[in-house]
């Protein structure tokens, strides 16, 4: 009988035993309609609105291709680059090209474009006039202090027809002493914070307030309604995949740009922010 009894209990351990090894057998990250792939994780940076709202929307899709997008958002852009640099990030979405090759000038990053995602346009605000024909001789403009974004914010007022540029510049690295002609006497001001802008125009600060799209967004503002006068879809100010050199080739940074190009993400783009985001297409 104890014998028995000893057999019994042995059988049960071993099926208990079995019963349990066969849960813990699935690999980590795993699902149980998984088919047996690994989840691979991709650490991206980003502001808050437009970019990280754009991912949340690819995060789903990148989960059925078996990639977890974790999203670390970050309220000041100065910040971004040296976190990819760090390796604490895989990836960063925040900055157009002209910000990223300064970027590397300036700090010796070795970052590399994986892919154009979209533009925002920048803006002119204005509490005091509804039009640039308003504008009054010797009115206030107040911009960034983010010197990439000068020779930008200055070939819009130039195609705006408030000042003319230096022949033969390149113009995206155009600063104030590159301004030829200034017939209405604009005094530029830029020793502010891009993320302070909205703020100062709302406070009726300056004449005219040069805000980006991003930051506009941010604070609630509509650029194609709110603003007096917008870039418009043909800037050169496409905001990037950044990654450090080499990453552009791994699997998950090309499926993430694939799938932000997708007609899905395009098109979500243009309903949510109604051309105040611009999508670029990967061609």
């Amino acid at each position: 009988m104890k014998k028995l009894l000893t057999l019994l209990f042995s059988t049960i351990l071993v099926f208990t035993l079995a019963a349990c090894g066969g849960k813990d057998d699935k690999t980590a990250g795993e699902s149980d309609g998984d088919s047996g792939k690994d989840t691979k994780t991709l650490v991206i940076g980003a502001t808050n609105e437009p970019h990280a709202v754009i991912l949340e929307k690819a995060k789903p899709i990148l989960a059925k291709q078996g990639i977890d997008l974790k999203i670390k958002t970050f309220s000041k852009y100065e910040l971004i680059n040296p976190a990819l640099k760090d390796k604490d990030l895989d990836a960063n979405f925040f900055q157009h090209i002209p910000y990223l090759e300064a970027q590397n000038k300036e700090f010796n990053y070795d970052f590399v474009n994986a892919g154009g995602i979209h533009i925002e346009p920048i803006g002119i605000y204005s509490k005091k006039y509804k039009s640039l024909d308003e504008v009054k001789d010797g009115a206030t403009v107040i911009m960034s202090s983010n010197v990439p974004d000068h020779g930008r914010i200055l070939t819009l007022f130039e195609a705006k027809g408030l000042i003319k540029l230096k022949d033969g510049i390149n113009k995206s690295e155009a600063t104030l002493d590159d301004i030829a002609s200034n017939p209405k006497n604009l005094k530029f001001e830029y020793d502010y914070a891009p993320d302070m802008l909205p703020t100062i125009y709302n406070n009726g600060e300056g004449d005219l307030v040069v805000i980006n799209s991003n930051y506009a967004l941010d604070a609630g503002l509509n650029p194609v309604k709110d603003s007096i006068a917008i870039e418009d879809s043909e800037s050169p100010y496409v905001n990037v995949i950044a990654v450090r050199k080499g990453d552009e080739n791994r699997e998950e940074i090309k499926a993430l740009v694939d799938v932000l190009h997708s007609d899905e993400i395009q098109q979500f783009i243009l309903d949510k922010w109604g051309g105040s985001v611009v999508p670029v297409d990967g061609e």
